[in-house]
């Protein structure tokens, strides 16, 4: 078996990341562009990514991200992803964002999403990544929902979309 490839424990990707939300990060009411946070989120999954695969990554896609909690200018975001997945050279990486009032502690759930990275060569071209293993229960449970969400993406990849085109006068 290639080295590169030798399977890798879940945890071995986990990455945590801090923002600080200021006034540039936030739109008229004082809370964070649901744009910036998207920008955090791949950034954070990103890293999970390179961990896991050890080669360059780029974002296949992020679903079902949702956003539960309005984060205010002054609050501290907390982002943490993790592979939960790896097939031959797509991968699934969890990030969960959290935000914290830096005067309490307080902290809250404001959003998750799942996202595919794809390992590439320096030509473009997609490359092996080493298996992934789950270490406990909580992975084992991410990594079987990783191959439903999988197959319910690539069912939905193809799909004819109905989205703004040029207007026509």
């Amino acid at each position: 078996m290639n080295p590169a490839l030798t399977p890798k424990r879940a945890c071995e990707s986990y990455v945590e990341m801090t923002q600080l939300v200021l006034p540039s990060h936030t739109n008229p009411l004082g809370t964070a562009f649901g744009g910036q946070i998207m920008a955090w989120i791949d950034i954070c999954a990103g890293i999970a990514a390179q961990r896991h695969a050890r080669q360059i990554t780029v974002t296949a896609s992020m679903d079902d991200l949702h956003f539960r909690s309005p984060i205010h200018a002054g609050e501290v975001v907390i982002l943490k992803a993790q592979v939960n997945r790896a097939f031959h050279t797509s991968m699934e990486i969890g990030v969960r964002v959290e935000a914290e009032n830096p005067l309490t502690g307080e902290r809250r759930h404001c959003s998750s999403a799942y996202l595919t990275f794809v390992a590439i060569d320096e030509q473009g071209q997609r490359v092996a990544i080493p298996p992934l293993v789950p270490g406990n229960e909580e992975e084992q449970r991410r990594y079987e929902e990783a191959d439903k969400r999988r197959q319910f993406r690539l069912e939905r990849r193809n799909l004819k979309r109905n989205v703004v085109t040029r207007r026509v006068e």
